[in-house]
């Protein structure tokens, strides 16, 4: 008799954008004079650039023809990316990361969810709370998180880390020891991020409590600030306790493109076992590798040229970050974030919900944001607006906003 995973019906509900997705499309269906600004979702608006476009040309080009044919990519990416990725992101830095430690990906969010699968089910997750969902999703669906408490909206074999106003958004260490610890830096989705002796702090915790840490570094590009990291592995020991995760999708535009890579260092050893050995176990298995278009068009985003281009598509979205902070602080609202990454995190006006500042908000002023709540629960009474559209809806949503929330 064939079963399902029983772990996937303890899920609650629909994935967040799921669900805001269907409400957006209800409201429209109501009111189809209404015209909708969306800054909810994080996805880019700008298109890919000329030097990343002259790049993808080319490997099409060299597609059509038999001599530069390339069919199945290597499984954890071609070295001429990898390559690229080491001497720019790490080596520079000062971190020492190996091209051979790099795996090449469709994205962050699929080896965010994806890198649970090398674990023990008998481990346990801590997460900072609010955080990307992905996280506790997947690890839920491993049968890895116990049962959902629809009451207090949290998985009562998932270690909490708050991390709201009253503590600065730095998360405090657990007090029950976790096996693996999720750090989202410029965290997704309060937009707040930690100091350099800070989360050198958390490389110490992990390496006594001989615990994994898996960083996502997704926004790491836009850091401006002189004392935030780029990498954990600018942190002491990070090489033997943590995995780091990155994209291409919010700095040079791939959310459309996909692209992403996952950093296992060969220290990082658990139980007598190299975790870089098991990745690319599993890697290789269950993935023929990102399309060779796609990987030249990630390593010119590595030339002069792409980085030039790309750093403007970081000051871009930026502008809009600082348009919606200074305009809600004028308004009078409680906000985080909006420096070192695209989101802006909001206190709820009134104490409201976040659903219910979300059904406000899009029935007064046509506006869509994300509920905090669908980050975690201490994610209530939050609010999450994102950079990423345009300056001319970024400038009209504010207006509406001011207009409504005088």
């Amino acid at each position: 008799m064939v079963r399902i995973n029983g772990n996937y019906l303890k899920l609650p509900g629909s994935y967040l954008f799921s669900t805001i997705a269907k409400k957006v499309a209800a409201f429209s269906e109501t009111n189809p004079d209404k015209e909708i600004i969306r800054l909810g979702i994080g996805d880019v608006t700008l298109p890919l650039t000329p030097t990343i476009l002259a790049a993808m040309h080319t490997a099409v080009d060299e597609m059509g023809q038999a001599e530069t044919f390339r069919g199945y990519a290597p499984d954890l990416g071609y070295s001429f990316l990898r390559e690229a990725i080491a001497r720019t992101d790490y080596q520079k830095r000062g971190c020492a990361i190996d091209p051979e430690e790099i795996f090449v990906s469709d994205g962050a969010k699929s080896d965010s969810g994806n890198i649970q699968e090398i674990f023990d089910n008998a481990c346990r997750i801590a997460v900072t709370d609010p955080v990307y969902p992905v996280y506790v999703d997947s690890n839920a669906m491993a049968g890895r998180c116990g049962d959902y408490d629809k009451e207090r909206e949290v998985w009562t074999n998932v270690i909490y880390m708050p991390s709201t106003s009253e503590n600065h958004f730095v998360p405090e260490f657990p007090k029950e020891t976790p096996d693996l610890i999720y750090l989202c830096l410029p965290n997704n989705p309060t937009g707040t991020t930690l100091k350099k002796s800070e989360l050198q702090a958390w490389v110490d915790y992990a390496i006594k409590n001989r615990a994994v840490i898996l960083y996502d570094a997704a926004y790491e590009a836009y850091i401006h600030e002189d004392d935030v990291p780029h990498s954990i592995y600018e942190c002491d020991g990070a090489r033997e306790c943590a995995i780091e995760l990155r994209s291409f999708s919010k700095n040079a535009g791939f959310t459309g493109v996909r692209l992403g890579f996952t950093v296992v260092p060969k220290d990082l050893v658990v139980d007598g076992t190299p975790l870089h050995s098991l990745w690319a176990r599993r890697h290789g298995t269950k993935f023929n590798g990102a399309p060779y278009i796609i990987q030249r068009a990630g390593e010119a985003v590595y030339t002069d040229e792409g980085q030039k281009e790309i750093r403007g598509l970081v000051s871009y979205y930026m502008e809009n970050a600082k348009v919606i902070k200074d305009g809600l602080q004028s308004l009078g609202f409680e906000v985080y974030g909006g420096v070192n990454a695209p989101y802006i995190w909001l206190k709820t006006p009134d104490n409201m919900t976040s659903w219910d500042f979300f059904d406000d908000l899009l029935n007064r002023a046509n506006v869509v944001g994300t509920p905090g709540s669908g980050f975690g629960p201490s994610g209530e009474h939050y609010f999450r607006l994102t950079a990423f559209g345009t300056h001319e809806n970024t400038k009209k949503a504010l207006e509406r906003i001011r207009e409504n929330y005088r």
